[in-house]
């Protein structure tokens, strides 16, 4: 992962690269008065999450398009397309994208604010968010560090 210069303003319509997924923002914590923020993400076939928790928002996930692998509080399932996933708060979970094509979901969390925030940090900023940028290894310190700021933890692999 690249580092970038400053991190991105998380507006609608704002795209940043974050481990193999694309993240659009819709609506950001700013919008909603705090209530919830809603990401639009396309994830790249293998990419997603390494397992984390978040100690303050809640998250949840509804897959558009393709499979994904969820792993929640140590359950794994594949869900594809109409599939909905809550992950409550403090709640190990990751995702990644179990198929051969790029696959699409909608995150929203609650309340709104703390989770884009990560993303625009930890992510690089992209001008074209139908275009996966090359893939490179991990900037690990920036995301365990963007993630400490942000309440959200990350975990071993299971």
């Amino acid at each position: 992962m690249m580092n970038a210069v400053a991190p991105l303003d998380p507006t609608p319509g704002n795209t940043v690269h974050l481990l193999g997924t694309l993240v659009t923002f819709r609506a950001t914590g700013a919008e909603t008065g705090g209530a919830f923020s809603l990401v639009d993400v396309t994830t790249a076939p293998g990419q997603g999450t390494p397992p984390h928790l978040q100690r303050d928002d809640e998250e949840a996930f509804y897959v558009l398009e393709g499979e994904y692998e969820f792993m929640i509080g140590g359950k794994v399932t594949i869900s594809g397309p109409g599939a909905f996933h809550h992950v409550p708060r403090s709640v190990p979970h990751a995702f990644r994208n179990a198929g051969l094509k790029p696959a699409r979901m909608l995150i929203i969390n609650l309340p709104g604010g703390l989770h884009e925030k990560f993303f625009a940090e930890a992510g690089d900023p992209v001008t074209d968010a139908a275009i996966f940028p090359p893939m490179s290894p991990p900037d690990v310190p920036r995301l365990v560090a963007a993630g400490a700021r942000y309440g959200i933890q990350m975990l071993p692999p299971a």
